[in-house]
């Protein structure tokens, strides 16, 4: 407890003594999570015959990503494993059981 307290007070010392510095705003972050999608299924990853206007347009005027992958190959333990953050050996969800 003793040690949080003196961590606070040194905290509020630094912040009270530095300089003003230039807010950044963070970046806005669109993750889009869907089931059974792979790589070359959207327009702006080279795909000719699915139209995917809308998402187009959102890689257009941000970034791609061309190296992600998954925590688990069904849908429920890689979703578990995205929000929770652990390993997937570690995670509870282990399958689309119900």
């Amino acid at each position: 407890m003793t040690f949080r307290i003196i961590l606070l007070i040194a905290f509020l010392a630094i912040s009270c003594t530095a300089e003003k510095q230039e807010v950044q705003t963070p970046p806005n972050i669109i993750y889009i999570l869907a089931d059974d999608l792979g790589y070359g299924d959207l327009g702006c990853y080279g795909q000719e015959k699915i139209e995917t206007p809308h998402i187009d347009a959102l890689a257009a005027s941000g970034m791609l990503f061309t190296q992600h992958y998954s925590g688990s190959p069904v849908c429920a333990p890689a979703r578990a494993v995205l929000l929770t953050g652990q390993h997937s050996g570690r995670a509870q969800v282990r399958g689309n059981d119900e």
